[in-house]
Formats: C-alpha cells, sequence, structure tokens
C-alpha cells in the first residue's frame, strides 16, 4: 500500500481539540511514532493542510492512550503539543483541556470498568508522572455527552466532568514553589527588574502583574498577539523563568527546546472588561481576579486547564503576584476561585496551606465538558 492507515478519534476536550490515539496504534520505536504523529497532524505546515491538525495551538494537540503501568491508575495518557512551524511534538507538559477528554475516551473504548451513573477513571498522565481523577457521567454504557454545564470558550452545554489535579503539584520541578520563593526578580531589557512568581502545579507557570509591563490586563488576544515587542518580551521573561527553574540552561534557547512550558501568565486585580469572543461584558463582580496566558508564544484564546490548577494555587500561597492581584479588591474568600480570561471566566475549587516553610496543594478541582467529534482512520503517506 502506498498509504499507511491508523486508527484515530478527534475530540472536543474543554476548550482545546485533539487527536487520541490508543498507544498500541502507533510505532514502539519513539523516532518512527513522531514522524507518523506529524504526518497524521499534517506538520510542519501553517495550515496542516495534508493532515488532522487545526493551524491553531488549541486545535494541534495530542493524546496517546494505554494501558496503565501504575497499579493506581486505570490508564496512561501522554499529552503532545505538535508543532505546525517545525517538526517537533512537546511532551514536556500536560493540558488540562484535552485532560478532560481522556476519561470519556478511557470509558468508550472500553478501557476501564463502566459503573453508572458516573465513573471515576485514574489516569496516570506519563508527561508529569501524576494521577489526575476524573468523574465521567455514563449512560447506558457511554460517557454522556448533553447536559446543562456550560464553559466559557465553548458553545452551548455538555455533560459535566470534574477532574481533580490534586496531585499535581511540582509537576515539572518536583516543587511547588520551583526556586522556593514567593516572588522572584527578572531582568526584563526595557523594563529593568520585575517581579514574578515561579509556580509549578500541574504545569509550571510565570506570574507577573500586567502593570509592570504597561498593560492593563483585559487585552484581547489580537492586541497583544499583534504587539511583536510585547511578544518578544514575554518570550524574554518566560524564557529566564524556565532558566530559573532548571527547565532550561540558557533561557535564550527556551522557545526551542521548550516552547510550550513553562507558561507565562499576566494578571490583575478584578475588573470589568468584554469577552472578545461574543462582545459580552464580564464584571469585577464576576471575577476574582484577571489573567491572560501566553501558550507556545501567542495568548491563549481561553484559559488552559492546567494553568488554571497552577493559578489557583499560586493564589492560595500568599504573597505571590497572583494572590496580591486576588487580595487588592478583597477577594477570592470563597473556596471556588473565579479567573477572568478573553472569552469569559473559568472556576476551580482550590486549597493550600502552609507546611514547614512551604506550602502544600489540598485541593484543585475544575469542571469541563468533552465530546467525541468523529473516529475512523488516518491515511498517510510512507
Amino acid at each position: 500500500m502506498e498509504q499507511i492507515k491508523t486508527p484515530v478519534v478527534i475530540m472536543r476536550a474543554g476548550t482545546s481539540k485533539g487527536i487520541f490515539i490508543k498507544e498500541e496504534n502507533l510505532p514502539k520505536d519513539q523516532k518512527e511514532r513522531d514522524q507518523l504523529i506529524l504526518k497524521i497532524f499534517g506538520s510542519p505546515d501553517i495550515r496542516q493542510i495534508d493532515g488532522l491538525g487545526g493551524a491553531d495551538p488549541l486545535t494541534s494537540k495530542l493524546a496517546i492512550i494505554g494501558p496503565s503501568t501504575r497499579e493506581d491508575a486505570d490508564v496512561d495518557y501522554t499529552f503532545g503539543q505538535v508543532s505546525y512551524v517545525a517538526p517537533k511534538i512537546d511532551y514536556s507538559g500536560n493540558c488540562g483541556n484535552i485532560s478532560a477528554g481522556v476519561g470519556p475516551f478511557a470509558v468508550d473504548e472500553g478501557l476501564v470498568k463502566v459503573e453508572e451513573p458516573f465513573t471515576t477513571v485514574r489516569v496516570h498522565n506519563t508527561n508529569t508522572g501524576k494521577l489526575i481523577i476524573e468523574r465521567v457521567e455514563v449512560v447506558n454504557g457511554k460517557a454522556k455527552v448533553t447536559g446543562d454545564y456550560s464553559i466559557a470558550g465553548v458553545p452551548g452545554t455538555g455533560s459535566e466532568i470534574v477532574i481533580d489535579f490534586s496531585d499535581t503539584a511540582g509537576a515539572a520541578t518536583g516543587k511547588l514553589l520551583p526556586t522556593g520563593n514567593v516572588v522572584d526578580k527578572i531582568e526584563v531589557t526595557g523594563y529593568g527588574e520585575i517581579e514574578a512568581s515561579l509556580v509549578d502545579a500541574a504545569n509550571p507557570v510565570v506570574f507577573v502583574r500586567a502593570k509592570d509591563l504597561g498593560l492593563t490586563g483585559i487585552e484581547t488576544p489580537s492586541q497583544i498577539d499583534e504587539n511583536k515587542a510585547m511578544l518578544a518580551t514575554l518570550e524574554e521573561i518566560r524564557g529566564k523563568g524556565a532558566a530559573m527553574m532548571g527547565l532550561v540552561s540558557d533561557w535564550k534557547n527556551a522557545v526551542k527546546e521548550a516552547p510550550a512550558f513553562p507558561m507565562i501568565a499576566f494578571v490583575s486585580p478584578a475588573q470589568d472588561y468584554v469577552d472578545f469572543t461574543k462582545g459580552r461584558k464580564i464584571s469585577e463582580n464576576d471575577v476574582d481576579f484577571v489573567s491572560r496566558l501566553m501558550f507556545m508564544q501567542v495568548v491563549h484564546k481561553t484559559y488552559a486547564g492546567t494553568a488554571t490548577t497552577c493559578t489557583g494555587a499560586a493564589a492560595r500561597i500568599e504573597g505571590t503576584i497572583v494572590n496580591e492581584a486576588m487580595n487588592a479588591k478583597g477577594k477570592g474568600k470563597d473556596a471556588i476561585l473565579r479567573i477572568g480570561h478573553p472569552a469569559g471566566v473559568i472556576t476551580i475549587d482550590v486549597a493550600a496551606s502552609k507546611e514547614g516553610n512551604g506550602w502544600k496543594l489540598e485541593k484543585a478541582a475544575i469542571n469541563r465538558t468533552a465530546r467525541r467529534i468523529m473516529d475512523g482512520n488516518c491515511y498517510t503517506v510512507k
């Protein structure tokens, strides 16, 4: 045959879309596997015209699912961020939104014992070595799709999936606070020394104040993405934060060696703004603080699930940049935090406590929806 046939599933998971592939349907050799995956996505090509990728960081995502290699988990899940500008798949971190599709996928594919009305799926994320617990609603042996739960950035409603990331502190660095500090200082070209909080939960994130960069914190994605000087500044901060976390040796190589993680977010106190997708007003009363997240060198159009976990954790740690932004208007009194992002609000049930000289993440649960869009075979040229 001239072409290779690979069984795949396309799922919308949270505010992302990914290609889900069973581990057994991929080559065992890492190099051969990645070459096939790149062809499935149509990478590298900014349009991904010859594959299934969506030519956007939020729709060029991969989930590889297989039998668990841990006794305390039901399935192994490996996340990959597939680049469309270079022949590269970044496996250095996880995606919280794509994680939302793992539980339903495992149920529908018969990879777990199904119970109704809810099935608990214990997911071992191989990228971080952490355990994620998902509660999936089930009807007639399959993951329920319809429901009345809505998430900002996705049209309509669906069945609520509860995802517990409590076990994900120190996912990349082994520490909730990689440097041991709640605030560090970073020298930034054109700005001098600015303060940043480096936190690692689910995925590492570098947090800075929007105002320290001359930003309001409620910019739309296009306002930042079209500002090349600001993109360069944010990448410099991200790169230097990555070096401080020990994730790269030279910050100048971060965009090549670790383009996805850590992420960087600029935060500000609660304020009114407009949802860029629907034009509706988000009131400062609807959020505890506002954050804009950079992912793969552009603004995330909503908010990453893993970044939600990390941002929530940072908000609960006294003295961080996020905690400061939340406290500026006396917010964050409830167990559930509300983070204002470009398309609306994402919530997280999060708690942290002091433990000796450090902090412990006690709870971090987010709610998402997901659904299978298609399944079948993807054909790639040998």
